[in-house]
C-alpha cells in the first residue's frame, strides 16, 4: 500500500472517529444520571446566600482585611450591592442560573494595594464560612479552585 493510500485511510479513520465519538458520548450521557451542579450542591440560592452573608460578616471583622471593606460594610446600600455581586459571582461560577454583573476583578481591585497575604486571609474567611455551613470538602475545593485563578487580578501579582 502506498504512503498516499495509508495517509488517506488514516484521515478517513480519524474523520469516522470524530463523527462517531460525539454520538457515543451523547448516547452514554443519556443513560448516566447527571451530577448536580456545584451551585445545587452548595444549597442553591438559600445555601449560597447564607455563605455570602457569613463571609461578609467575617471580612468586616477580620483585622487583616477589614480596612479594605470598611467603606462598603458601613454603607447599607453599598453593602447590599456588594453581597448581591458576591452572590452572583459564586452562583455563576458554580453553575447556577445567575450572571455576574459586577466589575471585572482587575478593575474592582486596582490601586487597593492588596497583597497575597490579604488574598489568603479572604480565602480563609470564605473557607470558614463554607465550613460553618458544613459544605463538603469536594464542593469547597471545587469552588476555591474556580475562584483561585482570580488571585493575580486581585492581589496585583505580588509574590
Amino acid at each position: 500500500m502506498s504512503s498516499f493510500a495509508r495517509h488517506t485511510r488514516f484521515i478517513a479513520l480519524v474523520l469516522a472517529m470524530a463523527v462517531t465519538l460525539p454520538v457515543l458520548a451523547a448516547a452514554s450521557s443519556t443513560t448516566t444520571p447527571k451530577q448536580k451542579s456545584l451551585y445545587l450542591r452548595l444549597g442553591g440560592k438559600k445555601g449560597v446566600t447564607a455563605v455570602v452573608n457569613d463571609f461578609v460578616t467575617r471580612l468586616s471583622s477580620d483585622t487583616r482585611v477589614s480596612s479594605f471593606f470598611a467603606a462598603t460594610t458601613s454603607d447599607p446600600a453599598r453593602l447590599t450591592k456588594f453581597k448581591a455581586h458576591l452572590f452572583e459571582q459564586i452562583c455563576q461560577a458554580s453553575g447556577g442560573p445567575c450572571k455576574y454583573t459586577g466589575k471585572d476583578m482587575k478593575t474592582a481591585h486596582e490601586g487597593m494595594g492588596i497583597k497575597t497575604e490579604h488574598f489568603n486571609a479572604v480565602v480563609e474567611d470564605l473557607t470558614a464560612a463554607l465550613d460553618k455551613f458544613k459544605v463538603g470538602e469536594n464542593e469547597k475545593n471545587q469552588l476555591l479552585g474556580i475562584l483561585g485563578p482570580m488571585k493575580p487580578d486581585i492581589a496585583g501579582g505580588d509574590e
